[in-house]
Protein backbone atom coordinates (compact mmCIF):
# COMPACT_ATOMS: atom_id res chain seq x y z
CA UNK A 1 0.00 0.00 0.00
CA UNK A 2 1.24 3.71 -0.95
CA UNK A 3 0.14 7.12 -0.21
CA UNK A 4 -1.62 8.40 -2.79
CA UNK A 5 0.06 11.44 -5.24
CA UNK A 6 -0.23 14.00 -2.53
CA UNK A 7 0.73 11.73 -0.07
CA UNK A 8 -2.55 10.60 1.48
CA UNK A 9 -3.44 7.22 3.29
CA UNK A 10 -6.77 7.72 2.61
CA UNK A 11 -7.77 11.45 4.12
CA UNK A 12 -4.61 11.18 6.35
CA UNK A 13 -1.59 12.44 5.41
CA UNK A 14 -0.30 15.33 3.35
CA UNK A 15 2.62 17.98 3.19
CA UNK A 16 1.41 20.99 5.55
CA UNK A 17 4.83 22.47 6.12
CA UNK A 18 5.87 26.49 5.95
CA UNK A 19 6.90 27.22 2.33
CA UNK A 20 10.71 27.29 2.96
CA UNK A 21 10.10 23.09 3.06
CA UNK A 22 7.86 22.70 0.06
CA UNK A 23 10.95 22.10 -1.99
CA UNK A 24 13.28 20.02 0.40
CA UNK A 25 10.68 18.02 0.81
CA UNK A 26 10.04 17.80 -3.53
CA UNK A 27 13.48 17.24 -3.41
CA UNK A 28 13.72 14.11 -1.29
CA UNK A 29 10.65 12.50 -2.76
CA UNK A 30 12.13 13.13 -6.51
CA UNK A 31 15.75 11.12 -4.99
CA UNK A 32 13.29 8.55 -3.07
CA UNK A 33 11.81 7.54 -6.62
CA UNK A 34 15.11 7.66 -8.42
CA UNK A 35 16.83 5.49 -5.34
CA UNK A 36 13.81 2.64 -5.04
CA UNK A 37 13.87 2.20 -9.22
CA UNK A 38 17.94 1.69 -9.23
CA UNK A 39 18.53 -1.93 -8.47
CA UNK A 40 22.01 -0.71 -7.22
CA UNK A 41 20.95 0.99 -4.66
CA UNK A 42 18.94 -1.59 -3.05
CA UNK A 43 21.87 -4.26 -3.34
CA UNK A 44 23.96 -1.53 -1.54
CA UNK A 45 21.43 -1.29 1.39
CA UNK A 46 20.52 -5.06 1.40
CA UNK A 47 24.43 -5.28 1.72
CA UNK A 48 24.69 -2.97 4.59
CA UNK A 49 21.65 -4.83 6.38
CA UNK A 50 23.29 -8.05 5.67
CA UNK A 51 27.17 -7.45 6.83
CA UNK A 52 26.94 -4.07 8.98
CA UNK A 53 23.09 -4.53 10.85
CA UNK A 54 23.33 -8.33 10.85
CA UNK A 55 20.17 -9.09 9.10
CA UNK A 56 17.75 -12.06 9.06
CA UNK A 57 17.50 -11.08 12.89
CA UNK A 58 16.27 -14.53 14.60
CA UNK A 59 12.39 -15.43 15.22
CA UNK A 60 12.04 -16.58 18.99
CA UNK A 61 9.26 -19.10 20.19
CA UNK A 62 9.26 -18.55 23.73
CA UNK A 63 6.42 -20.73 25.43
CA UNK A 64 8.27 -20.24 28.83
CA UNK A 65 6.40 -16.83 28.82
CA UNK A 66 3.17 -19.14 28.99
CA UNK A 67 1.52 -18.37 32.67
CA UNK A 68 -0.49 -21.12 32.72
CA UNK A 69 -0.08 -24.35 29.96
CA UNK A 70 -2.44 -24.44 27.16
CA UNK A 71 -2.21 -20.68 26.38
CA UNK A 72 -1.62 -19.97 23.13
CA UNK A 73 2.45 -19.70 22.28
CA UNK A 74 4.06 -16.60 21.44
CA UNK A 75 6.66 -16.14 19.42
CA UNK A 76 9.29 -13.02 19.31
CA UNK A 77 10.69 -10.95 16.20
CA UNK A 78 14.38 -10.18 17.65
CA UNK A 79 14.78 -6.70 16.37
CA UNK A 80 16.88 -6.35 19.66
CA UNK A 81 19.15 -8.09 17.96
CA UNK A 82 20.05 -5.77 15.20
CA UNK A 83 23.12 -3.78 15.25
CA UNK A 84 22.56 -0.37 17.76
CA UNK A 85 20.00 -2.84 19.60
CA UNK A 86 16.90 -1.81 17.80
CA UNK A 87 14.69 -1.62 14.42
CA UNK A 88 15.67 2.42 13.56
CA UNK A 89 19.15 1.27 12.03
CA UNK A 90 16.98 0.07 9.08
CA UNK A 91 15.48 3.91 8.33
CA UNK A 92 19.15 5.15 9.58
CA UNK A 93 21.09 3.54 7.27
CA UNK A 94 18.39 3.48 4.38
CA UNK A 95 17.97 7.54 4.60
CA UNK A 96 21.44 7.72 5.38
CA UNK A 97 22.46 6.52 2.04
CA UNK A 98 19.80 8.22 0.33
CA UNK A 99 21.66 11.58 1.55
CA UNK A 100 25.12 10.28 0.22
CA UNK A 101 23.14 9.91 -2.88
CA UNK A 102 21.65 13.50 -3.36
CA UNK A 103 25.30 14.81 -1.94
CA UNK A 104 23.91 16.17 1.16
CA UNK A 105 27.11 16.86 3.85
CA UNK A 106 25.25 16.68 7.07
CA UNK A 107 22.85 14.65 8.76
CA UNK A 108 20.04 15.41 11.58
CA UNK A 109 17.75 13.68 13.15
CA UNK A 110 15.30 13.56 16.61
CA UNK A 111 15.16 11.18 19.00
CA UNK A 112 12.87 10.13 21.92
CA UNK A 113 14.31 7.54 23.72
CA UNK A 114 18.03 7.62 22.30
CA UNK A 115 17.29 4.63 19.61
CA UNK A 116 16.91 6.63 16.63
CA UNK A 117 19.47 8.75 17.66
CA UNK A 118 21.96 6.48 18.04
CA UNK A 119 21.17 4.91 14.62
CA UNK A 120 21.53 7.64 12.95
CA UNK A 121 25.14 8.51 14.94
CA UNK A 122 26.02 5.00 14.23
CA UNK A 123 24.79 5.10 10.47
CA UNK A 124 26.82 8.46 9.62
CA UNK A 125 29.90 7.19 11.30
CA UNK A 126 29.77 4.33 8.91
CA UNK A 127 29.37 6.62 6.14
CA UNK A 128 31.70 9.33 7.25
CA UNK A 129 28.91 12.20 7.12
CA UNK A 130 28.52 14.68 10.58
CA UNK A 131 25.55 14.03 12.64
CA UNK A 132 23.81 16.00 14.88
CA UNK A 133 20.63 15.43 17.34
CA UNK A 134 17.89 16.55 18.61
CA UNK A 135 16.76 15.47 21.96
CA UNK A 136 14.33 16.48 24.78
CA UNK A 137 15.81 17.98 28.01
CA UNK A 138 13.36 15.11 30.10
CA UNK A 139 15.00 12.45 27.72
CA UNK A 140 17.94 13.29 27.88
CA UNK A 141 17.75 12.78 31.58
CA UNK A 142 16.31 9.25 31.76
CA UNK A 143 18.09 8.32 28.65
CA UNK A 144 21.24 9.48 29.66
CA UNK A 145 23.07 5.65 28.18
CA UNK A 146 21.64 6.70 24.37
CA UNK A 147 22.93 10.15 25.04
CA UNK A 148 26.22 9.29 25.86
CA UNK A 149 26.77 6.49 23.13
CA UNK A 150 25.54 9.24 20.44
CA UNK A 151 28.40 11.30 21.26
CA UNK A 152 30.77 8.60 21.50
CA UNK A 153 30.40 8.04 18.23
CA UNK A 154 30.99 11.64 17.03
CA UNK A 155 27.51 13.36 16.94
CA UNK A 156 27.04 16.35 17.85
CA UNK A 157 23.74 15.99 21.13
CA UNK A 158 20.81 19.30 21.38
CA UNK A 159 19.65 19.28 24.15
CA UNK A 160 16.21 20.72 23.90
CA UNK A 161 14.41 22.96 26.31
CA UNK A 162 11.40 24.20 25.32
CA UNK A 163 7.82 23.09 26.09
CA UNK A 164 7.18 19.56 27.64
CA UNK A 165 10.93 19.07 26.51
CA UNK A 166 10.02 15.71 24.99
CA UNK A 167 9.90 14.11 21.18
CA UNK A 168 7.41 16.77 20.00
CA UNK A 169 9.60 19.47 21.18
CA UNK A 170 12.98 17.95 19.14
CA UNK A 171 11.10 17.76 16.14
CA UNK A 172 10.09 21.33 16.05
CA UNK A 173 13.59 22.22 16.59
CA UNK A 174 14.93 19.58 14.40
CA UNK A 175 12.60 21.20 11.38
CA UNK A 176 13.55 24.51 12.40
CA UNK A 177 17.27 23.61 11.76
CA UNK A 178 16.17 21.84 8.53
CA UNK A 179 14.66 24.97 7.41
CA UNK A 180 17.65 26.85 7.02
CA UNK A 181 20.00 24.78 6.27
CA UNK A 182 18.23 22.13 3.56
CA UNK A 183 20.80 22.98 0.98
CA UNK A 184 23.63 20.68 2.55
CA UNK A 185 21.55 18.85 4.92
CA UNK A 186 19.40 15.79 5.51
CA UNK A 187 16.48 15.45 8.10
CA UNK A 188 16.53 11.56 8.68
CA UNK A 189 13.08 10.96 10.20
CA UNK A 190 12.98 8.21 13.16
CA UNK A 191 9.41 7.22 12.75
CA UNK A 192 6.56 6.74 9.67
CA UNK A 193 5.47 10.57 10.52
CA UNK A 194 5.84 13.81 9.17
CA UNK A 195 5.27 15.12 5.90
CA UNK A 196 4.92 13.16 2.75
CA UNK A 197 7.17 11.47 1.79
CA UNK A 198 8.80 10.75 5.02
CA UNK A 199 5.62 8.12 5.96
CA UNK A 200 6.27 6.31 3.09
CA UNK A 201 9.97 6.32 2.80
CA UNK A 202 10.33 5.21 6.56
CA UNK A 203 8.06 2.29 5.94
CA UNK A 204 9.77 1.29 2.93
CA UNK A 205 12.97 0.28 4.99
CA UNK A 206 11.26 -0.96 7.74
CA UNK A 207 9.27 -3.42 6.15
CA UNK A 208 11.89 -5.80 5.75
CA UNK A 209 10.82 -6.83 9.81
CA UNK A 210 7.64 -8.00 8.48
CA UNK A 211 8.44 -9.47 4.83
CA UNK A 212 11.57 -11.52 7.08
CA UNK A 213 8.78 -12.63 10.13
CA UNK A 214 6.06 -14.02 7.31
CA UNK A 215 8.97 -16.39 5.70
CA UNK A 216 10.34 -16.94 9.12
CA UNK A 217 6.75 -18.41 10.39
CA UNK A 218 5.72 -20.45 7.14
CA UNK A 219 9.43 -21.86 7.90
CA UNK A 220 9.68 -22.37 11.19
CA UNK A 221 5.55 -23.06 12.04
CA UNK A 222 4.10 -24.24 8.75
CA UNK A 223 1.53 -21.12 9.00
CA UNK A 224 0.89 -17.77 9.22
CA UNK A 225 0.40 -16.34 12.79
CA UNK A 226 -2.94 -16.10 14.03
CA UNK A 227 -2.40 -12.58 15.75
CA UNK A 228 0.34 -9.90 15.18
CA UNK A 229 1.06 -7.67 17.71
CA UNK A 230 3.48 -4.49 18.17
CA UNK A 231 3.44 -1.52 20.29
CA UNK A 232 2.82 2.05 18.79
CA UNK A 233 4.24 5.68 19.11
CA UNK A 234 4.91 7.07 15.97
CA UNK A 235 4.71 3.62 14.79
CA UNK A 236 7.38 2.71 12.62
CA UNK A 237 8.33 -0.58 13.74
CA UNK A 238 4.30 -1.61 13.88
CA UNK A 239 4.22 -0.74 10.08
CA UNK A 240 7.33 -2.73 9.66
CA UNK A 241 5.93 -6.01 10.46
CA UNK A 242 2.32 -5.41 9.66
CA UNK A 243 3.01 -4.57 6.25
CA UNK A 244 3.73 -8.24 5.18
CA UNK A 245 0.59 -9.16 7.09
CA UNK A 246 -2.03 -6.60 5.54
CA UNK A 247 -3.52 -8.61 2.61
CA UNK A 248 -3.77 -11.78 5.34
CA UNK A 249 -7.25 -10.79 6.09
CA UNK A 250 -7.22 -14.22 8.79
CA UNK A 251 -4.27 -12.48 10.47
CA UNK A 252 -4.97 -10.21 13.16
CA UNK A 253 -3.56 -7.17 13.81
CA UNK A 254 -3.02 -5.20 17.08
CA UNK A 255 -0.95 -2.08 18.01
CA UNK A 256 -0.42 -1.11 21.36
CA UNK A 257 -0.19 2.27 22.44
CA UNK A 258 1.08 3.69 25.70
CA UNK A 259 -1.66 4.25 28.49
CA UNK A 260 0.66 5.60 30.56
CA UNK A 261 -0.52 6.07 34.15
CA UNK A 262 -3.90 6.87 33.38
CA UNK A 263 -5.54 6.04 30.04
CA UNK A 264 -8.47 8.14 31.04
CA UNK A 265 -7.25 11.38 31.63
CA UNK A 266 -5.59 13.14 29.03
CA UNK A 267 -2.09 14.38 29.89
CA UNK A 268 -1.32 10.97 31.59
CA UNK A 269 -1.11 8.87 28.61
CA UNK A 270 0.40 9.08 25.11
CA UNK A 271 -2.47 7.23 23.09
CA UNK A 272 -3.50 9.29 20.12
CA UNK A 273 -5.43 6.48 18.09
CA UNK A 274 -7.21 6.06 21.03
CA UNK A 275 -8.42 9.25 22.46
CA UNK A 276 -6.82 11.42 19.30
CA UNK A 277 -8.98 13.87 17.07
CA UNK A 278 -7.58 14.76 13.57
CA UNK A 279 -5.49 17.34 13.31
CA UNK A 280 -1.78 18.87 11.84
CA UNK A 281 1.58 18.24 14.08
CA UNK A 282 4.74 18.40 12.46
CA UNK A 283 3.13 18.67 8.81
CA UNK A 284 0.61 15.39 8.35
CA UNK A 285 -3.38 15.23 9.02
CA UNK A 286 -3.37 11.99 11.76
CA UNK A 287 -4.80 11.75 14.92
CA UNK A 288 -3.70 13.98 17.50
CA UNK A 289 -3.84 14.85 21.27
CA UNK A 290 -5.37 17.75 21.79
CA UNK A 291 -7.28 19.69 24.72
CA UNK A 292 -10.55 21.57 24.47
CA UNK A 293 -9.40 24.52 22.57
CA UNK A 294 -7.38 22.65 19.86
CA UNK A 295 -3.91 22.87 21.84
CA UNK A 296 -1.36 20.04 21.66
CA UNK A 297 -2.30 18.45 24.95
CA UNK A 298 1.18 17.46 27.25
CA UNK A 299 1.90 13.48 26.96
CA UNK A 300 3.11 10.56 29.40
CA UNK A 301 4.66 7.41 29.10
CA UNK A 302 7.23 5.22 30.99
CA UNK A 303 9.14 4.55 27.91
CA UNK A 304 10.31 7.71 26.44
CA UNK A 305 10.23 6.62 22.82
CA UNK A 306 6.11 5.81 22.71
CA UNK A 307 5.57 9.99 24.42
CA UNK A 308 4.29 11.51 21.21
CA UNK A 309 1.00 13.05 21.20
CA UNK A 310 0.42 12.21 17.84
CA UNK A 311 0.89 8.56 15.34
CA UNK A 312 1.39 7.71 11.45
CA UNK A 313 -1.04 8.49 9.14
CA UNK A 314 -1.09 5.38 7.89
CA UNK A 315 -1.88 4.01 11.11
CA UNK A 316 -4.77 6.73 11.86
CA UNK A 317 -5.67 5.51 8.36
CA UNK A 318 -5.88 1.16 9.21
CA UNK A 319 -7.68 2.14 12.21
CA UNK A 320 -10.25 3.65 10.28
CA UNK A 321 -10.63 0.93 7.82
CA UNK A 322 -10.43 -1.87 10.74
CA UNK A 323 -8.31 -3.62 9.41
CA UNK A 324 -5.38 -2.93 12.86
CA UNK A 325 -6.86 -2.81 16.16
CA UNK A 326 -5.23 -0.33 18.49
CA UNK A 327 -5.41 -0.87 22.29
CA UNK A 328 -3.49 0.28 25.12
CA UNK A 329 -1.36 -0.82 28.09
CA UNK A 330 -1.00 0.95 31.43
CA UNK A 331 2.89 1.56 32.84
CA UNK A 332 2.44 -1.02 35.61
CA UNK A 333 1.42 -3.65 32.94
CA UNK A 334 4.40 -2.97 31.12
CA UNK A 335 7.03 -2.73 33.89
CA UNK A 336 5.26 -6.05 34.83
CA UNK A 337 6.14 -7.61 31.41
CA UNK A 338 9.37 -6.30 31.50
CA UNK A 339 10.20 -8.23 34.23
CA UNK A 340 8.88 -11.37 33.16
CA UNK A 341 10.12 -11.21 29.87
CA UNK A 342 13.72 -10.73 31.53
CA UNK A 343 13.03 -13.81 33.72
CA UNK A 344 11.60 -16.36 32.04
CA UNK A 345 13.12 -15.52 28.56
CA UNK A 346 16.61 -14.02 29.35
CA UNK A 347 15.92 -11.16 27.20
CA UNK A 348 15.71 -7.39 27.83
CA UNK A 349 12.96 -5.91 26.21
CA UNK A 350 12.99 -2.52 25.78
CA UNK A 351 9.92 -0.62 27.11
CA UNK A 352 8.38 -0.15 24.06
CA UNK A 353 8.36 -3.91 23.46
CA UNK A 354 7.50 -4.57 26.60
CA UNK A 355 3.97 -3.16 26.14
CA UNK A 356 3.41 -5.14 23.10
CA UNK A 357 4.41 -8.28 25.41
CA UNK A 358 1.86 -7.02 27.73
CA UNK A 359 -0.74 -7.45 26.00
CA UNK A 360 0.10 -10.34 23.64
CA UNK A 361 0.43 -12.45 27.06
CA UNK A 362 -3.65 -11.19 27.82
CA UNK A 363 -4.26 -12.28 24.34
CA UNK A 364 -2.72 -15.45 25.04
CA UNK A 365 -4.39 -16.12 28.42
CA UNK A 366 -8.01 -16.21 26.49
CA UNK A 367 -6.26 -18.17 23.43
CA UNK A 368 -5.92 -21.69 23.52
CA UNK A 369 -2.25 -23.53 22.62
CA UNK A 370 -2.71 -24.27 19.00
CA UNK A 371 -2.92 -20.08 18.28
CA UNK A 372 0.80 -18.50 17.70
CA UNK A 373 0.91 -14.84 18.77
CA UNK A 374 3.93 -12.96 16.75
CA UNK A 375 5.21 -9.86 18.99
CA UNK A 376 7.63 -7.95 17.16
CA UNK A 377 10.25 -7.11 19.95
CA UNK A 378 11.53 -3.94 18.59
CA UNK A 379 14.47 -3.10 20.72
CA UNK A 380 16.71 -4.00 23.95
CA UNK A 381 16.55 -2.52 27.14
CA UNK A 382 19.72 -1.88 28.39
CA UNK A 383 18.67 1.97 28.11
CA UNK A 384 15.72 1.36 30.53
CA UNK A 385 17.48 -1.27 32.95
CA UNK A 386 19.81 1.75 33.93
CA UNK A 387 16.93 3.65 34.53
CA UNK A 388 14.93 1.48 36.33
CA UNK A 389 17.53 0.16 38.25
CA UNK A 390 18.30 4.12 39.46
CA UNK A 391 14.76 4.26 40.62
CA UNK A 392 14.13 1.12 42.55
CA UNK A 393 17.52 2.44 44.41
CA UNK A 394 16.02 5.48 45.69
CA UNK A 395 13.20 3.64 46.61
CA UNK A 396 14.91 1.56 48.82
CA UNK A 397 17.19 4.59 50.11
CA UNK A 398 13.45 6.81 50.67
CA UNK A 399 11.89 3.30 52.54
CA UNK A 400 14.69 3.54 54.52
Amino acid sequence: MEPDAKGYFGRYGGRYVPEVLVEPLREVEAAMREAFADDEFWRRYRGLLRDYVGRPTPLTPVPSLRRRAGEALIALKREDCNHTGAHKILNAVGQALLAQRMGKSRLIAETGAGQHGVAVATAGAALGVPVEVYMGAADVERQALNVYLMRLLGARVHEVTSGSRTLKDAINEALRDWAGSARETFYVIGSVVGPHPYPWLVRSFVRIIGDEARAQCLETFGRLPDHVVACVGGGSNAIGIFSAFLEDGQVNLWGVEAGGSDAARLGYHSASLAAGRTGILHGARTLVLMDEHGLIAPTHSVSAGLDYPAVGPEHAYLKETGRVRYVSIHDDDTLKAFRMTARATGIVAALESAHAIAYALRLAAELDASRLILVNLSGRGEKDALRLAGAAHHAQEAAR
